[in-house]
């Protein structure tokens, strides 16, 4: 078995184990199920012995291990001509992209990509992005899209983490590349092999150091090549590195079974049905684009591809290519509520957009639905493949006033169809908190769309599965009809004098303030109180307040105790999938000492 396969097989926790026992008959097997000896004892609901039902068998007529690649093929048949991805002015039918996926597979191999290798990316939202995320698991591969926003030294780091083998980097980023090759040789790491995504003439030709272009690489490739499918769905799809809201990134690995049922689970929630065209601003190395790298070749729907994002270039596709679906962290959201009018067009048909990443204030809901999009809010982090809840919408919300609506579309909702179950327990006893919508305990997964665990941290991966449950580090309610709300990370819950103070509801009444764009609220350390909210804010363009102008604001809208004794003006650090990194804001608290 391949050193990755190898090393998941040593360092994932499982709390089960199966044994399918069977007695060979041509091409089929009879089976029946058992509990394997030495099976963790979880409360008595362990599968018990049954005899055999005579007549069954498992074999190739009925099972065939799922894998998100079965998606593409589909699509070659059934909407072999039509467009599935458009780039400026490049465009390629369904056909076209299957043949492409099969030579870039193909040439992975001749070079020496096997079974269990990993392959990593660099890059943003360009065809070659969509193309790997079917061609390298065509080829046995596993996918490691790394953050297009890394500085060399991270990039150094992951790619060593990961042992890629082969790095595709976009050629606006093939410096901080060869930074990170600088890096490898300082440790005398070997680095992967480097395959350049090139635009035009103008870029840099193969060297030493860059041996080959992607379009000459994948042009060495043969549409006749045979796929190198899973052997078990349990086989690694991709490898996802945490986005870096704390400063140790770890590598969350998605098999192909979890990617293929998050996948059509993500499409039900979205709601896109055949054909639907959606527009690329969520990014792809970021849990795979939600799964709908896979999704969009699901339903023969065409892709829209876009290098950067702004709200003129938003607008601009949505009226040019008529877009159905889109998706965008709640910084996207704001991004486009801000724009200028001047940068906007109108929108003829609605378009859905599914937004998380992190609670959107019910404000920047309300402003979206009034420039024509449907808003869909979705929960979920990248161990349980991006989208795990959403909140469906119900028809009796339609009677209440906008801006209650918009407090019950921003809650996280349910379950999606992925997942056995989500529920707010307390993380010390394990109970269920009552749907009180003020009882606060953890948010917690599982089902079929939890990550397989942590690549080469096995203490991180028990500890994340503690109790048969994934452990999110999300606090939040339950309210009476069941729907979840995120009050805070556990980390960033506020306790002054006592007191938890959910730094989201803090910085919802912040948004609410006509001059504040961005806000972030944090615990300053305190002599006497213990802890004190700080806001960390970025005025809109145009607007000239101070400190204690939002504090009073705050305290007219909020308990005294829960409004901000420090309000700092500054940008707002981010990740680049649009998170706040609070990790940075913590430690400027810090620094600031106490207040009293």
């Amino acid at each position: 078995m391949h050193c990755f396969l190898r090393s998941l097989s040593t360092r994932l926790v499982t709390t089960r184990t199966y044994l399918l026992h069977s007695f060979v008959v041509p091409s089929c097997r009879y089976f029946s199920l058992f509990a394997a000896d030495g099976d963790v004892d979880d409360g008595g609901d362990a599968p018990q012995p049954r005899k055999s039902m005579e007549g069954l068998r498992l074999c190739s007529a009925n099972h065939v291990p799922l894998s998100p690649i079965s998606f593409l093929e589909r699509a070659a048949k059934v909407y072999r001509d039509r467009t599935s991805l458009v780039y400026g002015c490049r465009n390629f039918t369904w056909n076209q992209t299957h043949q492409r996926c099969l030579k870039l597979a193909s040439a992975l191999s001749q070079i020496g990509i096997s079974r269990g290798d990993v392959v990593s990316t660099l890059a943003p939202n360009v065809p070659a992005m969509y193309e790997l995320h079917f061609a390298v698991p065509m080829a046995g591969a596993v996918l490691c899209t790394l953050n297009s926003r890394l500085d060399s030294a991270m990039v150094s780091v992951l790619l060593a983490h990961s042992e890629a083998k082969i790095l595709f980097v976009d050629h606006g980023l093939l410096e901080i590349a060869r930074g990170a090759f600088d890096h490898l040789a300082k440790t005398n790491t070997k680095p992967p092999i480097l395959v350049l995504i090139s635009e035009g003439d103008d870029d840099p030709s193969p060297t030493s150091i860059v041996p080959y272009e992607y379009e000459s690489f994948l042009e060495t490739g043969h549409i006749e090549f045979e796929i190198k499918r899973p052997k078990s769905e349990w086989d690694p799809i991709s490898v996802n590195y945490t986005s870096g809201t704390t400063s140790r990134p770890k590598g969350v690995v998605y098999s192909h079974r979890g990617a293929y049922l998050n996948t059509i689970a993500t499409l039900f929630l979205h709601g896109m049905q055949s054909m639907p065209v959606y527009l690329w601003t969520v990014p792809m190395f970021h849990c795979n684009g939600w799964c709908l790298t896979w999704g969009v070749a699901a339903q023969g729907g065409t892709n829209i591809c876009m290098k950067n994002v702004s709200p003129s270039k938003i607008f601009e596709n949505i009226a040019l290519h008529n877009v159905t679906h889109m998706g965008g962290a709640p910084t996207v959201l704001n991004m486009i509520v801000n724009s200028s009018v001047r940068e906007q067009k109108r929108i003829s048909s609605k378009v859905v957009i599914c937004t998380g990443g992190s609670p959107p204030p019910p404000q920047i809901l309300l402003k979206m639905e009034e420039l024509g999009f449907s808003v869909t809010h979705l929960y979920g982090l990248t161990e349980t493949y991006g989208p795990g809840t959403y909140c469906v919408l119900k028809p009796e919300w339609e009677s209440l006033p906008p801006e209650e609506q918009s407090k019950l579309k921003a809650r996280q909702g349910t379950q999606h169809l992925g997942l056995q179950d989500v529920d707010i327990l307390d993380p010390v006893t394990m109970e269920k908190v009552p749907a009180d919508g003020k009882t606060m305990g953890e948010v917690m997964f599982r089902g079929n769309t939890v990550m397989s665990g942590y690549f080469k941290d096995s203490k991180a991966t028990e500890e994340a599965f503690k109790g048969g449950w994934f452990h999110s580090g999300d606090l939040a309610v339950k309210h009476p009809d069941g729907y979840i709300e995120v009050k805070d990370r556990l980390k960033d819950i506020i306790i002054s004098g006592g007191e938890n103070i959910s730094s989201i509801q803090v910085e919802t009444v912040l948004y609410s303030h006509p001059a504040v764009l961005e806000a972030a609220v944090v615990a300053r350390p305190d002599n006497h109180w213990g802890q004190t909210p700080c806001a960390f804010v970025k005025l809109k363009e145009g607007f000239d307040i101070d400190a204690q102008e939002l504090i009073l604001f705050c305290r007219g809208h909020l308990p005294h105790y829960m409004a901000p004794k420090t309000v700092i003006f500054e940008e707002l650090p981010r990740t680049s999938t649009g998170k706040i990194q609070k990790y940075i804001l913590r430690e400027k608290a810090k620094a600031l000492g106490s207040l009293s």
